[in-house]
């Protein structure tokens, strides 16, 4: 088993929609389906990590062809038994190097997948790879967070991100090597359990110029989904390269 089937794995697959119940809603995914159906236009999607279909449902249900390269075979059968999960055609493999037959209009990563890549390689990688499958004029988008190093008070490397009522998480980071792991610690029934996910913490300015490895530029680079200035103060990033036209 690979190690991301392992830690996106049948038993985290089982909770996975639930977990993350609510970036299923209405109010978070519109945004991003409008945006990814106008960059698709008339063309094809790509999603990278496509998970359990959260993104790509919608999107296919808005007429948009959706393809999507999952490395966890558990995460791609939940998307499959869901209604409309045989409209979106899903390849089993890492994302930085599974090719698909075809061209796309748009391919896209959300939800801070870029990091699932844990070397600075595998995520030049990644984007050679999108650029290999995009149409002359096509476009990457990448939703990440940035990285919380300014939390950290020096000596101290865990900045937490949910404290409540049996459930604890935080992530660590190492600033010298970029890597990063977030920690989830569940106490049910007097039971604690406790799961460690590794990344890669990457910065815009660093996203950029692997695009312009691959031969992309970037277009826009908005604070959110609904667009709103990119600034200093920011916590994510919605980043749009286009490939030339030419």
């Amino acid at each position: 088993m690979s190690d991301i089937d392992g830690y996106f794995g049948e038993s985290v697959a089982a909770m996975y929609d639930e977990s993350a119940a609510a970036m299923f809603t209405a109010e978070a995914l519109e945004p991003v389906v409008d945006l990814l159906a106008e960059l698709a236009g008339q063309g094809r999607a790509l999603e990278l990590g496509v998970g359990t279909g959260r993104v790509a449902l919608p999107l296919a249900a808005r007429g948009v062809e959706v393809h999507g390269i999952e490395l966890s075979a558990a995460m791609a059968e939940r998307l499959r038994a869901k209604p409309g999960g045989e409209a979106v055609g899903v390849t089993i493999g890492d994302f930085s190097t599974t090719r698909v037959p075809g061209s796309f209009s748009v391919a896209y990563l959300v939800f801070n997948t870029i990091m699932n890549l844990t070397t600075q390689d595998a995520q030049v990688d990644c984007f050679r790879n999108v650029a290999d499958h995009l149409e002359p004029g096509g476009t990457f988008v990448v939703e990440v967070m940035v990285p919380q190093l300014r939390k950290l008070p020096p000596g101290q490397n865990a900045v937490p991100f949910h404290v409540g009522d049996g459930r604890l998480g935080f992530d660590t980071y190492d600033t010298a090597t970029q890597a990063m792991a977030s920690h989830h610690v569940s106490v049910e029934d007097g039971r604690g359990t406790f799961r460690s996910i590794p990344f890669r913490y990457v910065w815009p300015a660093e996203l950029d110029l692997m695009a312009r490895l691959a031969g992309m530029r970037l277009r826009d680079r908005w604070a959110d989904w609904k667009r709103a200035p990119f600034t200093g103060d920011s916590e994510s990033h919605v980043s749009v390269w286009e490939k030339p036209a030419d």
